[in-house]
């Protein structure tokens, strides 16, 4: 796999920075909002954005503002209806945006009928996005000799100290590894991953990360040996001659869509509107997959080149309805699981 980004994209980035991208939740400066434009609140990292929204703009002539945070925090905003408000909720994982989807306006994308079954929009206001497998990254300079094919190498004692990992009370993609490591380590029972959850824990060492983005540049600085993350997140530091590579775990690897939404009661319905056909049709998804690191969940897109196919994947699923139910008790489970290990075990602390 080789590494996809250029200086053309990283620099037409930070120009739109400045104007569509306004910044993270709390920066005052950047709240008085313009008449007539969208507002897009966002986790997706900040260099897969912004391509994305410039083409937006330029074929439409919509002017767009993202705030850019993490998945819970910008809920939190939607459902507290902070300033500016949001019209468009694009990102998050299934499992963390479904949970809330009463804050979503009922709409089906007129991209729906090209739609992968399995990623339709069922619910009837959760236009599926693209295609997240939860992935380990590894550092091959960090992690010399030792195998790591899945979860249960990960507690190597080589290892303790050297994974990064965020709490999954704050980030998706960390929730998402959470999910998938109940299921892959529990033989499909959930509630018998707690186990291994334990074991893993005392790895960490006391630390968790603040936010997805702090896991991936982790791994590539040579910071941490191990990170676990989401696919797309991960790639972009993948290259033929490079120490890092992505690892799909032997035990399964959940495969989930993330979400595009509109807000209930936006005033601007019908650019929104605008904006989830744009990302959902074949000229973005088709971007999406041949530049920006991530697979589209259209049947006339091709999976990209640069992954491996999901047919040679151990792929591996949760239950949807269960996950949602049980959501707010597994992170206080885990939560607590970590805290412990903080008093019994003496780690750094987060």
């Amino acid at each position: 796999m080789k590494k996809r980004w250029n200086c053309g994209i990283t620099a037409l980035f930070f120009t739109l920075c400045l104007t569509a991208c306004s910044g993270s939740p709390g920066d005052t400066a950047a709240k008085n909002r313009s008449p007539g434009e969208l507002v897009i609140y966002c986790p997706h990292p900040l260099e897969f954005i912004n391509p994305i929204v410039s083409e937006f703009e330029m074929r439409t002539g919509i002017e767009v503002t993202v705030y850019n945070s993490g998945t819970v925090e910008l809920l939190d905003m939607v459902e507290n209806k902070e300033e500016p408000l949001c019209d468009v909720f694009w990102g998050g994982s299934l499992s963390t945006t479904s949970s809330r989807n009463q804050l979503f306006e009922p709409y089906i994308s007129e991209n729906e009928p090209m739609i992968h079954e399995e990623f339709r929009n069922t619910e009837g206001n959760m236009t599926r996005f693209t295609d997240l497998p939860s992935v380990l990254m590894v550092n091959k300079n960090l992690t010399g000799d030792l195998v790591i094919e899945g979860y249960e190498d990960l507690l190597q004692p080589e290892l303790k100290g050297k994974i990064a990992m965020c709490s999954p009370s704050t980030s998706s993609s960390a929730n998402e590894h959470l999910i998938n490591m109940l299921y892959a380590m529990g033989k499909g029972d959930p509630e018998n991953g707690w186990a291994y959850v334990e074991e893993f824990c005392l790895q960490l060492n006391g630390r968790l990360l603040s936010s997805s983005s702090e896991v991936y540049h982790g791994v590539a600085d040579g910071r941490f040996a191990v990170g676990l993350t989401f696919e797309e997140g991960a790639s972009h530091f993948v290259d033929d001659d490079g120490p890092v590579e992505l690892v799909y775990m032997k035990e399964g690897v959940i495969s989930k869509a993330d979400s595009v939404c509109i807000i209930k009661g936006t005033e601007n319905l019908k650019k929104a509107k605008e904006f989830v056909n744009f990302v959902t049709g074949k000229d973005a998804q088709e971007i999406i997959t041949s530049s920006l690191g991530r697979r589209s969940v259209r049947m006339d897109v091709e999976e990209p080149a640069y992954f491996p196919s999901k047919s040679s994947i151990h792929l591996i699923s949760d239950d949807l309805d269960l996950v949602n139910d049980k959501k707010e008790e597994w992170i206080l489970k885990f939560d607590q699981i970590y805290r412990s290990t903080l008093q019994e075990h003496g780690g750094e602390g987060s």
